[in-house]
């Protein structure tokens, strides 16, 4: 999908609006537009030129919303107020001058007529000649429509003061809106304002270049001085430095990186200089995905976010329609008087504007979104952060994600060879898997491999084999070499066994053991205190691994011995009792893993050290490895939806009161607009509590 930047949305029902008009253009599929970030993301139906399309979009954005354009720099700048501050101020000064002048200086009244009417246009006229433009595009219902038939009917009845007085306390409260949103705006641009704009790029002879990251090839050096982001991901090859992993995993403790380490962009190095071998282009770097995920994140829209939208279509021509009645009907029906109803009437139209909900509803998510970034914690979209609020059940994969994923030989048993001996002929056929028990086994083995296998096949799962000097050399699990009518003997010990075979002949097996993570004992428990009913582990790891890590971490349920698509099967099971479950959340780190995040209701990577194919799967990610992380999440997730809830109700409630009192003639147009401006303002900055939780 693509994406361009726009400039001057300074209203949620703006962008709507935008979204609205785009989707009906013929060659566009798909349109979304962000009101926080202002990104408009496209999907055109053809092989249209994306050119011709943004030039037809430059065209129609004026006739939509006048001061809404498409931003040409490549690094824009949250927007500014509404006008030029200055010339706000004036306006605003202007007229409130003009407003004191008619109540304390004694005029005749054709003179007070007319210094009203003048300061009403000073300070209306954008609002009246916006509305009128939008009319004769086939919008009615939005806030310029509202306040120009509330302020134009005060005149009309002969409420001059009022109505410049409204007018004008409506653009007071605009001016603090956008305040309020442009300050929201760059609080959350900061917490993506990470991104490194420079690379020192090593040469062969020891100088160095200053460049754009994105300048940097795959395996080229780029030297890191103390104090500087690190601009691209890469493995440290001279220098050793404690490094700020805040931005990217959330630890508030700098770490202690050294030669061989990887270090991912978006960091900041704090104490030596280092050397680092580039691994990934820019566009691939752990930062760019990061800007990417948080930026676009609210495309992908919460139901809370969908209902709002719809109910304010409905919402606002019902009240409006509501006005109406209440202006003709009492006076023909009853003969009440025609000036007092259409007062009552246009009370209600300044009411019915529903900016509150529509512009803090959005924003909370995003807010929601960015503090969970901040903290280390990527969601790809409002729906998945509304989601963690309903789940009931937590699937884990073991390795890797509760565990630290680092195997290491505890036990050689031979059947009739030297220990040594048989770690050697396992290494051999193990040296041609990436599987972390073979690597363990690499890496336990001081024996020089010096002989070679033909014929290497692994089945994922169950072991691998090779052929050396024409027999077959087999490494995997018992029940593998089992159904080759090979009989093993059953460990005694506690870990992952690895089980070796040449020629059809047993010889012996290795016990490989893995550790507990420092964090996952509390991460269980933090998420049975936030409320998950059960905690349900899935591994590939024998029954007695299973049981011990599931005793040790007071995790509720657990099912060894699974292939990958056994764990599909495992949560697709799960997913079939919605009312025992509700939502699962499955949490795991690798490539293997890929299917059952896609299968979960929200799939959670390990991000820091999981693979990518696992992170493009999953709906969240947690940078830092921490178990915990989910549980922070959840946490920011429900702080959230409490504040948007929050907003929601109180918008209503004001709102629904101030209509009772100005169908009953209590309220003054003066309450009206506090009930419309002043909620928005207030559920704004209600939302913006957000981004200081946690």
């Amino acid at each position: 999908m693509a994406q361009l930047q726009l400039i001057g949305i300074d209203c949620a029902a703006c962008a709507t609006k935008i979204e609205k008009n785009v989707n009906k253009m013929a060659n566009v599929k798909s349109c979304s537009v962000n009101f926080t970030t202002q990104k408009l993301n496209y999907e055109l139906t053809g092989q249209e030129a994306v050119t011709e399309f943004e030039q037809q979009l430059a065209t129609l954005l004026p006739t939509i919303e006048p001061d809404v354009g498409i931003q040409q720099s490549p690094t824009p700048e949250p927007s500014p107020a509404k006008h030029a501050i200055n010339y706000d101020l004036i306006r605003i000064l202007v007229s409130s001058l003009g407003l004191a002048i008619s109540y304390l200086v004694p005029l005749s009244a054709p003179a007070k007529t007319t210094l009203l009417l003048a300061a009403f246009v000073v300070i209306g006229y954008d609002i009246v000649w916006t509305a009128i433009k939008n009319i004769l595009h086939g919008e009615w219902f939005d806030e310029h429509f509202l306040m120009s038939i509330a302020t134009i009917g005060a005149f009309g009845i002969g409420q001059y003061a009022e109505a410049v007085g409204v007018m004008l306390f409506y653009q007071v409260g605009e001016y603090f809106q956008s305040l309020a949103v442009n300050h929201s705006r760059r609080s959350i641009a900061n917490l993506v304002a990470i991104k490194p704009t420079i690379a020192n790029r090593l040469a062969a002879d020891g100088t160095t270049e200053v460049v754009a990251p994105e300048a940097i090839q795959v395996g080229e050096h780029i030297v890191v001085k103390p104090g500087e982001k690190v601009p691209l991901d890469g493995v440290i090859t001279t220098g050793d430095s404690y490094v700020d992993t805040s931005a990217i995993t959330g630890e508030s403790v700098p770490r202690a990186f050294h030669p061989g380490d990887e270090l991912l962009s978006g960091t900041i190095n704090q104490s030596g200089l280092l050397t680092l071998e580039v691994t990934k282009p820019y566009a691939d770097s752990t930062i760019a995905k990061i800007l990417d995920l948080v930026e676009n994140a609210s495309s992908q829209k919460a139901p809370t976010e969908n209902f709002i939208t719809r109910f304010a279509k409905v919402y606002t021509p019902i009240v409006v329609g509501i006005a109406a009645i209440m202006a003709i009907v009492p006076p023909l029906s009853f003969g009440a008087p025609f000036g007092d109803w259409l007062y009552r009437a246009l009370i209600f139209l300044v009411i019915s504007c529903p900016c509150a909900l529509v512009i803090s509803i959005p924003l909370g998510f995003f807010a929601g979104i960015g503090t969970a970034s901040k903290n280390g914690i990527l969601v790809k979209g409002s729906n998945y952060l509304e989601a963690l609020n309903d789940v009931q059940t937590v699937v884990f994969d073991k390795t890797g994600t509760l565990t630290q994923g680092s195997f290491s030989v505890t036990t050689v048993h031979s059947v009739d060879q030297q220990p040594d001996e048989l770690l050697a002929l396992a290494a051999l056929v193990e040296q041609h898997s990436t599987h972390p028990i073979g690597q363990s086994i690499l890496a336990a083995n001081q024996t020089p491999l010096t002989k070679t296998l033909s014929d290497v096949q692994e089945t994922a799962g169950h072991g691998i084999s090779g052929q050396l000097n024409g027999q077959l050399l087999q490494a995997g699990k018992a029940s593998w070499l089992q159904a080759s009518g090979i009989a093993t003997l059953t460990p005694s010990e506690v870990g992952t066994s690895v089980h070796v075979a040449y020629n059809n002949r047993y010889l012996g097996y290795i016990v490989i053991a893995d550790t507990v993570k420092p964090d996952a004992q509390t991460a269980v428990a933090q998420l049975k205190h936030a409320g998950i009913h059960q905690i349900i582990m899935l591994t590939g790891d024998n029954q007695p691994v299973a049981q011990q890590v599931s005793a040790v971490l007071g995790i509720d349920k657990y099912q060894s011995e699974l292939l990958p698509q056994d764990k599909v099967a495992a949560v697709a099971k799960l997913t079939e009792d919605r009312a025992t479950n509700g939502k699962i959340v499955f949490v795991g780190d690798g490539i293997n893993d890929t299917p059952v995040l896609a299968r979960a209701d929200v799939g959670v990577a390990m991000g820091g050290l999981g693979s990518d194919a696992a992170i493009e799967a999953a709906d969240i990610v947690l940078m830092s490895d921490e178990p915990t992380k989910l549980a922070t999440a959840i946490s920011i997730a429900k702080y959230t939806r409490r504040i948007v809830w929050q907003n929601i109700i109180f918008a209503l409630v004001v709102k629904g009161i101030f209509l009772l009192l100005g169908a009953f003639g209590i309220a003054t147009m003066w309450e009206a607009v506090f009930a419309d401006v002043g909620v928005t303002l207030i559920a704004i900055l209600n939302a913006l509590r957000i981004l200081k939780k946690h």
